[in-house]
């Protein structure tokens, strides 16, 4: 292969500097178009399977944030990805759209789940970050592995320099996270290497209804902000008005497979004569 010369070279990182200055105004072009609705990103393992509880707890809290009128964006992939995704498709009252950003390489064998009305494909790893950034306004990060692991520190580190705006960042699962607290805390908080504050942006929760109690107060706040509704429309449904709605989803089941089987046993009359 012909080496590069100094001047090719200085061209080709001039190029490229330009590209990335490009990439950076249309994010926060896209930032500002795409800011019209509240979205929770949610990551976690694609190896967990639908017989997991954790897959259920996945699949309830985004089906809760369904009904809420809140978008979920995930991985696009399978396990805690495809339970998220297959949530928000799942609630009575869907408000909401369910997005994907699945990883397009030659070294992963990993189809997008097809619980998806957004999808949005990428080559890296970091372009795949980005969108996960610019469309989200909370995380939630159930139990994964290093990709998991990759997608919270990159939010957590944005958040330590100020560079993103605050956001919650959820951690559903004590028993699993709070060995790397306890570590983070213990090995390079006692070297002096992060903050104690570092350690305070993120919440440890156990249950999807404590992740929606925390969520359902920054909704309500981005509400407010975006002109939405005023402070005192914007608190979050009660379990009374909750349930309430729930009995009349329930109602007009009902009523419309009575309907259906009545059409039913009317075609059938007719056919007998």
């Amino acid at each position: 292969m012909e080496s590069m010369t100094p001047r090719s070279l200085n061209e080709a990182r001039e190029r490229l500097r330009r590209t990335i200055d490009e990439y950076i105004r249309l994010d926060a072009e896209l930032r500002t178009l795409e800011n019209t609705n509240y979205r929770v990103a949610i990551f976690g393992s694609a190896r967990i399977k639908p017989q997991d509880p954790l897959y259920r707890d996945v699949f309830n809290l985004a089906q809760s944030l369904s009904e809420r009128g809140i978008d979920v964006v995930t991985g696009g992939g399978p396990g805690l990805m495809s339970a998220a995704n297959r949530g928000v498709l799942a609630a009575k009252r869907r408000r909401s759209m369910s997005y994907g950003l699945p990883l397009d390489l030659p070294s992963l064998v990993e189809p997008a789940n097809r619980h998806l009305d957004v999808s949005s494909a990428h080559k890296r790893f970091s372009s795949r970050l980005d969108e996960f950034i610019r469309l989200s306004h909370a995380v939630v990060v159930s139990p994964g592995g290093i990709g998991t692991l990759l997608e919270l520190m990159y939010v957590w580190q944005l958040l330590q320099l100020h560079a993103l705006e605050g956001r919650p960042v959820i951690l559903l699962g004590t028993q699993f996270w709070s060995g790397l607290l306890e570590w983070m805390r213990s090995v390079p908080g006692d070297l002096g290497l992060l903050n104690a504050e570092d350690l305070t942006a993120v919440h440890v929760v156990d249950s999807p209804n404590e992740v929606l109690a925390i969520l359902d107060t920054h909704h309500a706040q981005f509400l407010v902000d975006q002109g939405h509704v005023s402070l005192a429309d914007a608190k979050p449904e009660t379990a009374a008005e909750r349930q309430e709605h729930a009995i009349v989803d329930l109602t007009d089941d009902l009523r419309l497979q009575l309907k259906v089987t009545e059409q039913s046993s009317l075609l059938e009359l007719a056919n007998a004569a």
